[in-house]
């Protein structure tokens, strides 16, 4: 990972057994039965986000795709609705993720605000291609949200990396 500019602290090498269990921990929250109000926030969309940010190389359209379907298909949604949002959604985080790992995290969530938007639009476009009807203007407020939970998600999937100070000043790193 590039350390960012300011950043004093280097980071362990992530587990790759806590990315599955943040990405499965995630579906398991989308699974929850909340409702299907227009604004609830796609806890999986935010954590797909970060890991092709952080870990490009691990987790990857694949991934998005195939997490996307699972959602589909628990959903009853059109299939491939779900898999093109967050496939298109992951490409995007992919592209500018060199980018978006030399701004701060406030920087950071301010520009997922575009990714998160562009796949509801791609989702909500699908939907209504197919015939289902619009879900209201709350929709628009679903990727503020998202980026919203940008540094909660940041803080806590970044915390197992964290090295604790080490009081030895003899050691370089």
């Amino acid at each position: 990972m590039i350390m960012p500019r300011g950043s004093d602290q280097l980071l362990l090498p992530v587990n790759p057994f806590f990315i599955a269990f943040s990405l499965l921990a995630a579906l398991a929250v989308n699974l929850l039965p909340f409702g299907r109000h227009a604004a609830l926030p796609d806890l999986l969309a935010v954590v797909l986000v970060f890991w092709n940010v952080h870990q490009p190389r691990r987790v990857g359209v694949g991934f998005a795709f195939l997490f996307g379907l699972l959602l589909d298909v628990h959903e009853g949604a059109l299939l491939g609705q779900h898999a093109l949002s967050y496939t298109l959604l992951s490409f995007g985080a992919i592209m500018m993720h060199r980018r978006m790992l030399w701004f701060g995290v406030v920087e950071q969530a301010l520009q997922t605000v575009p990714l998160f938007f562009v796949a509801h639009l791609v989702a909500l476009l699908v939907r209504l291609m197919a015939g289902g009807m619009f879900p209201g203007w709350w929709l628009l407020l679903a990727p503020l949200l998202e980026a919203v939970l940008w540094p909660l998600a940041t803080l806590l999937l970044l915390a197992p990396q964290r090295r604790a100070p080490d009081p030895d000043q003899n050691r370089p790193l």
